[in-house]
């Protein structure tokens, strides 16, 4: 069997502008289905039937492509200026050893990308909106009051989520890596079972379409043995009925419901839960000010070819006695996440 090839090029046919979604794909490219002309990967053109057999039309036209990446089943694109081009980025978390990962379906979520990745730095939402009756895929420990922190990481940053059960201390980090990456572990195993580091279960993309228009993208992943799920998630998109959305929202209803899409910042009163959103929009501005400035990005997605570490991790602590009073022990377990974060930076994850 010939190898397949990949491409991505610009939606609509140069000819007279029919939109390619509507092509149809061949051998060696994709034929606009109006008058037949032949788009080969790179954009090149390849045929235009109707032309006289002289014709040179195509040899004088080429049509937008992108360079692409394919990687455990999702197809990456580079769309910046090709003398800039970087290797694809190499997450630590795309081979994990030990997991397995499969594709996340793709969902469309009407409303701007950031507020979608804001979500990512906001723990407090899982008390409230993933503890409301008829939730799915959040365990009960979530119900009990967490420590909420914030750091950043060589990588972006991180939201600690922490919890005590007894003794137990349960330290929760998520990743946020700009653009518009973001890693979170497993919501679906109660605290008693988890007996060692674990790496995220979802890497995801928010991938903006337009200002009010985001595509959410990514990967599962679980440890050797257990089922990965293959499905988009509660409450991550709109498919279910309105009722339902309405009696027992998700994250999509949360998020896309803000102004109607397109957050309005002037109108919002930020509380102290909100730290970790007001230092992503200061991380996301910086880097904005810096490219519109013409400064070379500090981003880890952009050095060449070296694995990237990141830090999202479900991790129990054992054996910590309760201080003596409530802001004592709040003090003590926030510290011991704090701790915990900066262990992996300083030295990275233990083996397996």
């Amino acid at each position: 069997m010939a190898a397949v090839e990949i491409g991505l090029i610009e939606l609509h046919c140069p000819h007279r502008g029919t939109s390619l979604e509507f092509g149809l794909i061949e051998s060696e490219g994709l034929r606009c289905c109006y008058h037949g002309w032949l788009f080969g990967c790179n954009g090149s053109i390849l045929e235009t039937p109707g032309e006289p057999t002289d014709s040179t039309l195509k040899e004088k036209l080429f049509h937008g492509a992108y360079p692409v990446c394919e990687h455990a089943g999702l197809v990456f694109a580079y769309m910046g200026p090709p003398d800039k081009q970087p290797p694809f980025p190499k997450l630590d978390t795309l081979t994990l050893p030990g997991y397995q990962t499969v594709p996340r379906p793709p969902s469309v979520w009407e409303c701007n990308w950031v507020q979608v990745k804001e979500n990512a730095m906001d723990p407090a939402h899982f008390q409230f909106l993933h503890t409301l009756p008829g939730s799915e895929g959040f365990v009960d420990d979530f119900k009990t009051k967490p420590e909420w922190d914030w750091m950043e990481t060589p990588a972006g940053m991180v939201y600690i989520d922490t919890r005590r059960q007894d003794d137990l201390v349960w330290v929760r980090v998520a990743d946020f890596i700009p653009p518009n990456i973001h890693q979170f572990t497993a919501n679906d195993e109660v605290l008693m079972a988890r007996n060692s580091i674990s790496r995220p279960q979802a890497t995801f993309w928010a991938v903006p379409l337009d200002d009010r228009n985001t595509m959410q993208i990514g990967y599962w992943r679980a440890p050797e043995g257990k089922r990965v799920r293959n499905d988009v998630g509660f409450g991550q998109d709109g498919s279910r009925s309105y009722d339902k959305r309405q009696r027992v929202p998700g994250d999509y209803d949360a998020q896309v419901s803000i102004h109607n899409g397109m957050a309005r910042h002037g109108l919002e009163h930020l509380a102290t839960t909100d730290r970790g959103i007001i230092m992503m929009r200061s991380m996301i501005r910086r880097a904005i000010r810096a490219n519109g400035t013409g400064e070379e990005l500090d981003s880890p997605l952009l050095r060449d070819g070296e694995i990237i570490a990141t830090y999202s991790q479900d991790r129990v602590v054992s054996g910590i006695a309760q201080a003596g009073t409530h802001e004592a022990d709040r003090r003590l377990i926030r510290e011991i996440a704090r701790n915990a974060v900066s262990e992996t930076v300083a030295r990275g994850f233990p083996a397996g």
